[in-house]
């Protein structure tokens, strides 16, 4: 299978990462992000968590930062909108969001999946492709309780390492999660070693996402 690679080390990269709360954009993308800056790509971040309030916006900068650390330019966004309650607050989140998007011109727009089980990140996806028409879009996966991983069909492998590091930053920032029963090490690497197996990825792990357009040159 032939590679379509994003960026070669050495290479600019600027992409936006969008996520409803305080974990998400770590849990689904974090190694990647990881492995970009490792690997020498110029890469330049916009990080905006839409909802992290209190205790949960300090674990939102201190997990960007971390994972940020090594990157060309990295700009994190924290909103304070209501944890579940996003469609209810359409108007503003859409507000909050066209905001950012005035003051950005990304490679590549990562968000969660449109047919996400939870509320607030099917909101973020819908505004997502209402806001960013002309842009290459990538939906992340998050496991939850409620079952609803799908069929992705856009894999980016990522090395053993930066994997244990993503878990390592996860259980060292978010404090708050480790009471979910589905929060863990055991998840996190599982669902990458499955992903990591659909795509033959060279370390045996993989971030896996859903690209539901794709212009190929």
């Amino acid at each position: 299978m032939k590679t379509l690679r994003l960026a070669q080390p050495g290479e600019p990269l600027s992409i936006l990462c969008l996520g409803a709360h305080s974990d998400d954009i770590e849990i689904g993308l974090g190694a990647t992000i990881l492995d970009w800056i490792a690997s020498g790509v110029d890469l330049r971040v916009d990080w905006c968590v839409f909802s992290a309030a209190g205790s949960r916006r300090e674990e939102a900068e201190r997990s960007a930062a971390d994972f940020l650390a090594g990157a060309a330019a990295a700009d994190i966004h924290i909103g304070a909108f209501r944890d579940s309650y996003f469609p209810y607050q359409g108007a503003e989140v859409k507000a909050w969001l066209e905001g950012i998007k005035a003051k950005v011109a990304p490679d590549v727009v990562f968000t969660h999946r449109k047919d996400d089980a939870h509320q607030d990140h099917r909101e973020v996806a819908n505004l997502t492709w209402n806001a960013f028409r002309d842009h290459t879009i990538l939906e992340y996966e998050i496991p939850k309780w409620d079952g609803d991983l799908g069929q992705p069909n856009a894999y980016l492998p990522v090395s053993e390492a930066a994997l244990a590091r993503k878990i390592e930053l996860l259980d060292k920032h978010f404090g708050t999660q480790r009471s979910k029963d589905w929060f863990d090490a055991d998840t996190f690497r599982g669902l990458a070693r499955l992903r990591g197996m659909e795509c033959r990825a060279p370390e045996r792990f993989a971030e896996a996402f859903f690209v539901r357009k794709l212009r190929l040159g």
